[in-house]
């Protein structure tokens, strides 16, 4: 099924003509990337969602709480770039598998501070493998030159999110 929507999302962008001035959706790179963000992240919930229970909002707090943890949920807000309703969503049902431990914060007691519990800590340990499978397919088709200008392109188009969200810095 994802082949087929992928197929026709390429096909209906090629049948589309180019918009007012010239504008082609097909071309406009965060409509790009964001289609091709997508369908990982499909391909990969694919992989993952029925073993272990998990949505993609979920996988998402359990890895970073897996790297970085203990955070608040506003940190996991930023480090993911999801939003506070999602995040508080996804971290109310991991607490509620037995996979998200909740302790007051210790310099301020109106905070959370997140962090896996055991049985969440094995379950990011057991999706790990899976994710890492799914990046060397991703990019077995790029050479190591290719797969490094990659990695330098997405590092300076993160830079430059940055000072679009900062405009007065730039």
């Amino acid at each position: 099924m994802a082949g087929r929507r992928q197929s026709d999302a390429t096909e209906l962008e090629a049948a589309q003509p180019a918009g007012a001035g010239g504008f082609s959706l097909g071309d406009f790179l965060p409509y790009r990337l964001s289609v091709t963000t997508n369908r990982i992240s499909r391909a990969f919930a694919e992989r993952y969602s029925a073993r272990f229970g998990l949505s993609i909002p979920e996988w998402r707090v359990l890895a970073v709480l897996g790297s970085f943890a203990p955070l608040s949920s506003n940190e996991i807000c930023e480090r993911t770039a999801m939003d506070k309703a999602k995040v508080s969503r996804a971290v109310a049902l991991l607490t509620g598998k037995g996979l998200v431990d909740r302790a007051a914060h210790p310099e301020d007691q109106r905070l959370l501070r997140l962090s896996l519990s055991p049985r969440g800590r094995g379950t990011f340990e057991a999706v790990v493998p899976i994710a890492e499978e799914l990046e060397a397919e991703l990019t077995a088709e790029l050479s190591a030159e290719e797969r490094a200008v990659l990695d330098r392109c997405l590092e300076r188009l993160g830079s430059a999110v940055g000072r679009l969200a900062r405009p007065d810095e730039r």
